[in-house]
């Protein structure tokens, strides 16, 4: 069963430096709602893999910071709607 918008927009939005709700509420509802829908999904999969990451031992712990960072940097670009398309909707 797919997660619903709601589900797709519940995570803790402090960190994200240019989090805008009504943004991404217009997203859901434009043109590209499927694919910012697809974004969404794929940033769920970034937060997962991320936690994975931080608990692994077999790295520099360093290499682990950095690459868990990215994930996380991710994820946050594509929920803030920065990889969809631009122009009017």
């Amino acid at each position: 069963m797919e997660p619903s918008d709601d589900e797709l927009l519940d995570f803790d939005t402090r960190a994200l430096e240019d989090w805008d709700e009504d943004r991404a509420r217009a997203a859901l509802d434009g043109r590209y709602g499927v694919l910012y829908r697809n974004h969404l999904r794929i940033a769920l999969h970034l937060d997962r893999w991320a936690r994975a990451e931080s608990r692994r031992t077999d790295t520099d712990p360093r290499y682990t910071s950095g690459y868990v960072q990215a994930l996380e940097d991710m994820a946050a670009f594509l929920r803030q709607t920065f990889y969809l398309p631009q122009g009017p909707d």
